[in-house]
């Protein structure tokens, strides 16, 4: 009985190390009116994968805006970001990808706009 009820408890905590992980905060945030920023960050709520992740920022045509490519931050392995260039007023949409450290894929995408 000792033997299953460890392999059941060991399955479980299995599971519980294998998660995606989300966005935990965005700069600019999500929906946000701003000056032109400088770069877009995202922190998420775990360590990324640095070879897999990505992060790139399109304009109203889809045209994408950034001429670098993001990098995950190597002092803090939960964050990404990526340099813009100075941009014109309008709406721009950010496009994420982000694998955690154990493989797991999220990706998603959210809108600021530049006054």
């Amino acid at each position: 009985m000792r033997t299953v009820s460890g392999l059941i408890f060991g399955f479980f905590l299995s599971g519980v190390a294998f998660a995606h992980v989300f966005p935990r905060n965005q700069v600019p945030a999500a929906g946000a009116t701003v000056a032109s920023p400088t770069e877009v960050r995202i922190i998420f709520d775990g360590p990324l994968e640095p070879a897999f992740s990505s992060l790139t920022v399109t304009d109203g045509s889809g045209k994408q805006v950034n001429t670098v490519k993001a990098a995950v931050d190597m002092q803090h392995h939960e964050a990404i970001s990526v340099a813009l260039p100075a941009l014109q007023p309008g709406r721009y949409t950010v496009h994420w990808v982000a694998v955690a450290s154990d493989g797991h894929r999220t990706h998603g995408d959210y809108t600021f706009e530049v006054k």
